[in-house]
């Protein structure tokens, strides 16, 4: 049976545009209700906008291809989620194209942040831009490139920090355990907050004594980092709820609740292309259950005035809402 959004994809896969293909997608959306007070100001820290690809054309470098997701399918999972306020990251699949990201914030208005992916080539006057229009740091992927060589992430991490030191921003890295042992020096000393994304790269089933956790929980309870418990379903295999991603939640939370930040990491890429496939090809976003991923979060942190700094407190500190 032919679907609107099949023959969306169809046709994107094919390279050809179709009129409001952001009205005609669906990304995922919550089917179970929250079960706790959101607090006021609640932000969703880590989210992306996949535009039309007519108008917001892909990285011809990038990993993989996903599908389309929209700001108005964000704000109405938000809606249903509770969350009022949001920051957009850009994905890999755009390069250093932030366009899409900086569309999807103009949309969403005075509650959107943003976090833009740059190069050397970047110049400041695109950053003077990205600021007025709030962007507030800088995105390091050294996960999906695949880049695991602390030679090439602590060079990279340095340049970061130079770019964005003069603008008050942050840096944040989507990376790997072995890759924050390997720079906790350069992160221990970095004049700018430093966030990691999705439990910075652990892995559930290892628990909290697998290398590096400490390494990461040690920056937190420091405060030199920040972390993101999002993208659950990235560090566990145990879907719908992830029981093994409880006690690192716990114990990051423990290190120092106010360095601890939470997101969907909507609408939720699969960033690995399917074997005999091209990563010009099509990749299914994931359907995860939002709503019965943040049910977790009491679970993670029983105490609700713990929860208002991981929802609203921290994230408005780190964003400048």
């Amino acid at each position: 049976m032919f679907t609107r959004r099949g023959v969306l994809l169809a046709s994107f896969a094919a390279g050809v545009s179709m009129p409001n293909s952001d009205a005609i997608a669906k990304a995922s959306q919550s089917s179970t209700p929250v079960n706790f007070d959101v607090p006021a100001g609640a932000c969703d820290c880590h989210t992306h906008i996949h535009g039309d690809p007519a108008k917001f054309p892909y990285f011809s470098g990038r990993v993989y291809t996903p599908e389309p997701a929209s700001p108005e399918e964000m704000s109405a999972l938000h809606k249903a989620l509770h969350i009022e306020r949001v920051v957009i990251v850009t994905p890999s699949v755009y390069g250093t194209d932030n366009s899409a990201t900086l569309f999807g914030m103009k949309a969403r208005g005075p509650t959107a942040r943003g976090v833009a992916v740059i190069d050397d080539k970047t110049p400041e006057a695109d950053l003077d831009a990205m600021n007025q229009a709030g962007i507030r740091g800088i995105r390091l992927n050294l996960a999906t490139g695949g880049v695991n060589d602390p030679a090439v992430g602590r060079p990279r991490f340095q340049a970061a920090v130079e770019r964005v030191k003069a603008r008050g921003w942050h840096v944040q890295l989507f990376t790997s355990l072995a890759m924050i042992s390997a720079i906790r020096d350069l992160v221990a000393a970095s004049p700018v907050p430093v966030v990691f994304d999705h439990f910075g790269g652990a892995q559930a089933e290892l628990g909290v004594a697998q290398p590096g956790f400490s390494d990461l929980a040690e920056l937190v309870k420091s405060g030199k980092a920040y972390v993101k418990i999002s993208g659950a379903y990235r560090a566990s295999k145990l879907a719908p709820d992830y029981p093994d991603v409880v006690p690192l939640a716990q114990a990051l939370i423990a290190a120092n609740s106010d360095r601890v930040v939470w997101g969907t990491d909507w609408p939720h890429p699969n960033s690995v292309t399917p074997p005999g496939r091209q990563p010009t090809e099509v990749t299914p976003l994931y359907q995860i259950d939002d709503g019965r991923l943040l049910n977790q979060l009491p679970v993670w942190a029983p105490d609700a005035a713990i929860r208002k700094k991981i929802l609203a407190d921290n994230p408005a500190r780190l964003y400048g809402f």
